[in-house]
């Protein structure tokens, strides 16, 4: 480091990845809080809201309560110790979570009703609605629930994570006594029971509880309700000694997620202060773990009112595209053998990778399918392709990611479903998830004069297998018969299902070989051809940039003087715009219908202009403790396709915000004179 020149490892320069995503998920309260957004829509981002912070307690935030409870005080790069960022991520938690209950209860939920969509109260409901929702408790409610005792002989009950309760003041109608009890919250009941005579009327499942709560205590009367919700720990860890046997090991996992230690309470404003902290204590929590929610308890459920058919209250209807190659009905596999095809999710329909694995399995010239999956949902037309092709006696191998996060379920499913169809089917690494995401098809062809010939066509994305998010995800993919393409992708699947320790490949950068360093070699090439005078430039789409590596090679490119351009839709532990580090970087991140899933990275390379999609983000854990695979785009045409959208990104003036130097978020100012631009919407208007 040169006299003078500032040290790229100083704290000041880096935000913190706990506060980052947090602020991404104060993002998604800004869609809702936007009245231009249908009100459904509203709900939704709010329900959105409410998941991601789950998610945020039961990994994040029960992993700095486990370092900080064990005194551990090692610094962040940005600087602070784990309990340091549990004091902060708890403060914004709390003033985020009385936002967005607010924004539920006083502005969403009231214009919903307006709008002819109501959640009453048993309590308002007229002869007829209450009887029917009467009869709901009796024949459905009832059956399922439990009530569970707290007295000498009956201690707290140990609930399970995410568990939904409440808790009941019983008056004995015969001595007065009052006794405590515990009912949860069926989750196998729908929380918005419908009540006949409104369109749209609705009573919360707890309301009805509450209402014919004295039927499950007969003799006694209950005299109040008070609402409560646990979060616990749900991270998975797999020792060593368990990896001989993954399939059982995760599975294991996933029943103890449910039964991990306490990180989170959440209370409703009334609940009696003596129980609280009796409660609190019971689960060994600090005060800052407990959450006053106003309004409702686990708002994630509100994904089940935002899905009602109200055309009126959703964005207006969205039909998918199919590829220009593809549109004269020739196969998929016809399409790609005449040249390289460009897919764009959601805007192109899932159908056209679906078409090619279901062709795939039904061509009698194909030997052998290989394909990798992470997520591919409750229901999964791809497996069902995979199991059909090794019935029509098809070489077929899946590498299946058992470590996929809250998707461990239905993946041990799917896993054993087709080992009994005859697939091939491997777990990866212990303690590496196999993140990439690529598909091999093996074709026997007539080649040159007739004689037989393999070709090999592969689809590479940056988006799961899985229709269901790529309805509702931006993705991009490709499907080549590239030969280099092609053969290092075999050499991948070889990787994932054998003992290869290839680390050099002809155009992959592969994780965890050898992606990290050509990635940093792009960089500093950037950095050099600025040096040099050549034209230089980056720029990149991606979820999450923490990566503290990448982050100083960055702000040495930017010290030379090279434009950096990002797209960083959630974490991003980069500070732009500070004098003498990162001028020359501007960050935004796009925040719409859409979730913004793809990544890009474009590098302009002396004027070569090299464009890469892939399933990596710039993370530590990417990078090194994944497999990912990162692929050029070379055909000049989907190239350019590829750089006009980023332009588009960074153009948006409606759903884009732009970080700033001090981590707040604003948004781009739009230009006199200046038509909108929203990114994903004129991407849904673009022709394919």
């Amino acid at each position: 480091m040169s006299e003078g020149a500032p040290d790229l490892t100083d704290a000041a320069y880096y935000f913190n990845r706990e506060l980052s995503w947090l602020r991404f998920d104060e993002r998604v309260l800004e869609e809702a809080e936007d009245p231009s957004n249908p009100l459904l829509e509203r709900l939704r981002f709010l329900a959105i809201f409410g998941a991601n912070l789950d998610e945020f307690m039961m990994i994040r935030y029960a992993g700095l309560k486990e370092q900080a409870e064990a005194g551990v005080d090692r610094v962040t790069p940005d600087g602070r110790t784990p309990k340091q960022q549990l004091a902060e991520a708890s403060a914004l938690i709390q003033s985020l979570v009385t936002r967005h209950r607010r924004v539920l209860g006083e502005d969403v939920l009231p214009a919903l009703a307006r709008a002819g969509v109501r959640i009453r109260r048993v309590r308002d409901l007229e002869d007829a609605g209450r009887a029917a929702v009467e009869a709901f408790f009796e024949t459905q409610a009832f059956p399922v629930l439990t009530p569970l005792a707290i007295d000498a002989r009956h201690p707290f009950p140990r609930l399970p994570n995410l568990s939904f309760a409440l808790l009941l003041e019983v008056v004995d109608r015969d001595d007065g006594v009052i006794r405590f009890a515990v009912v949860q919250v069926p989750g196998v009941l729908p929380r918005f029971v419908a009540v006949p005579g409104g369109e749209h009327d609705f009573v919360l499942l707890e309301d009805v509880i509450r209402s014919f709560a004295d039927r499950l205590f007969e003799g006694n009367h209950v005299r109040a309700s008070y609402a409560f919700r646990v979060t616990r720990d749900a991270d998975i860890e797999i020792a060593e000694d368990e990896a001989e046997d993954l399939l059982r090991a995760i599975e294991d996992g996933v029943r103890r997620r449910r039964w991990g230690d306490a990180v989170r309470l959440e209370v409703e404003p009334a609940f009696p202060p003596a129980w609280r902290a009796w409660l609190r204590a019971d689960l060994d929590l600090d005060e800052h773990d407990v959450f006053e929610v106003p309004h409702h308890l686990s708002a994630n459920d509100f994904h089940e009112l935002a899905q009602l058919p109200i055309p009126a209250l959703r964005y207006a209807p969205f039909q998918p595209r199919v590829p220009d190659a593809l549109r004269d009905e020739r196969s998929v596999l016809e399409a790609v053998a005449a040249g390289d095809v460009l897919v764009e999710f959601p805007f192109h329909a899932f159908d056209v990778v679906q078409r090619m694995v279901d062709e795939a399995a039904d061509d009698p010239d194909v030997l052998a399918i290989k394909m990798t999956l992470y997520r591919v949902g409750a229901r999964s037309p791809v497996v069902a392709a995979l199991a059909r092709a090794a019935g029509n006696g098809k070489a077929v191998s899946a590498t299946v990611e058992l470590q996929a996060r809250f998707d461990e379920e239905h993946n041990i499913g799917w896993a054993r479903e087709l080992e009994r169809a005859g697939v091939h089917v491997s777990f990866g690494f212990p303690g590496m998830k196999t993140h990439c995401k690529a598909l091999l098809v093996v074709r026997r062809e007539a080649g040159d004069g007739g004689a037989p010939q393999v070709r090999r066509y592969v689809h590479l994305g940056t988006g799961n297998y899985n229709p269901a998010t790529a309805g509702g995800y931006t993705d991009m993919g490709l499907l080549t018969c590239d030969e280099d393409l092609a053969a290092d992708v075999s050499d991948l699947f070889h990787y994932l299902t054998g003992y290869s320790k290839r680390v050099t490949w002809r155009k992959l950068w592969v994780a965890p070989t050898n992606l990290r360093e050509n990635l940093l070699a792009a960089i500093d090439a950037e950095t050099e051809h600025a040096r040099a005078g050549r034209p230089s430039g980056i720029r990149a789409q991606m979820n999450s940039l923490v990566d503290p590596e990448v982050i100083r090679a960055l702000y040495r490119a930017s010290q030379a003087g090279v434009p950096i351009d990002l797209l960083v839709r959630g974490i991003c532990c980069l500070r732009p715009g500070v004098p003498g580090v990162s001028e020359t970087i501007r960050v935004r991140s796009v925040v719409g219908r859409f979730l913004e899933h793809q990544r890009i990275f474009q590098f302009h390379d002396g004027g070569e202009d090299r464009c890469y999609l892939g399933s990596a983000d710039w993370m530590q854990r990417n990078l090194r403790r994944r497999v990912e695979a990162v692929f050029p785009i070379d055909d000049p045409r989907l190239a350019r396709t590829v750089r006009d959208v980023l332009d588009l990104y960074f153009r948006d003036d409606v759903k884009a915000r732009e970080l700033q130097a001090d981590g707040s978020y604003q948004r781009p100012r739009r230009k006199p004179g200046h038509h909108r631009v929203d990114a994903q919407q004129r991407r849904m208007q673009r022709p394919a």
